[in-house]
């Protein structure tokens, strides 16, 4: 077998962001003093992206692309550019839990910033990575390489969020309205990485309709969804006379990471912005024309 390890830029973002990330979840492993599951999630981002990384590196090194039953001009940017979110999410979760209210300049606390700063540094080597991978004009790319591809990972993304901030602890199961936006987010989320599986996987072409024109009423249909979840959740959530709570209670100041208020108002956000991700989704789903490998 041929060990093949030409030098290029991608190659090098590859190596710096497998280096940042193994030094992020090493020095947090070491001396952070990590102590509930907030700090394992940001362990978890980082050795995950670490891991993926070394795979991709391994597998080109090797000439294996042939071999694995998967596209490999969907697959390495789809997982570059989950790496980089997860990054991203550790980036901004792990000092707001383990650095916000801290003191001083112990080890734990120098392991925390140090983990931080690496953190940072590998978001930024995995965006580097996206940008690197996209196809150039006049080049044939995979879906996940083209604009609505690479959106869908972050509405997938967006997605695992809210979900995560709306049953942490439960708040979609007072009315019917926000038990509405829990389908929204559930359905979208299902058939973006429904997509996204069938893109890495070579599956398109086994759909009985045309995978475009899929593609462009799913759009549609998540920009409608997403409208409503929009308007829905706050109005439940924020107005007086739906039982929510406009100001943010005293409390939440001398919480450590997030409160209920924030929370509610995190998915708020998060819906609005996903509602923007899917419909430029739809914009860009209507002009590009891809071919799948």
């Amino acid at each position: 077998m041929v060990v093949v390890l030409r030098s290029s830029p991608l190659l090098w973002a590859r190596v710096a962001a497998m280096v940042f990330t193994g030094i992020a979840f090493s020095v947090a492993l070491y001396g952070a003093s990590l102590t509930h599951g907030t700090g394992d999630w940001c362990v978890f981002c980082w050795s995950f992206s670490f891991v993926v990384t070394l795979l991709i590196i391994l597998v080109e090194m090797f000439g294996l692309q042939t071999r694995v039953p998967i596209s490999w001009k969907n697959f390495p940017i789809t997982l570059a550019c989950y790496a980089s979110l997860l990054c991203l999410s550790a980036s901004i979760i792990f000092p707001l839990y383990f650095l916000k209210g801290y003191a001083g300049r112990t080890l734990m606390i120098n392991c925390r910033i140090v983990s931080t700063v690496f953190s940072c540094l590998a978001t930024i080597a995995y965006l580097s990575e996206v940008r690197l991978s996209r196809p150039r004009p006049g080049e044939v790319a995979g879906y996940m390489a083209t604009a609505p591809g690479l959106l869908k990972v972050c509405e997938t993304f967006v997605a695992c969020i809210i979900l995560i901030f709306i049953s942490e602890p439960i708040t979609y199961n007072q009315y019917a309205a926000t038990k509405w936006c829990l389908a929204v987010y559930c359905i979208c989320f299902i058939l973006s990485a429904a997509i996204i599986v069938m893109c890495v996987g070579e599956c398109t072409g086994c759909l009985p309709f045309s995978f475009a024109r899929f593609l462009s009423t799913y759009a549609i249909l998540a920009v409608g969804l997403y409208l409503t979840a929009t308007i829905i959740w706050p109005i439940y959530k924020f107005d007086n006379k739906h039982g929510g709570q406009s100001h943010r209670p005293n409390s939440c100041g001398s919480s450590t990471g997030l409160c209920l208020w924030d929370k509610l108002l995190a998915i708020s956000v998060l819906s609005a912005l996903n509602f923007f991700l899917y419909l430029a989704d739809l914009i860009y789903s209507a002009r590009v024309v891809f071919v799948t490998v």
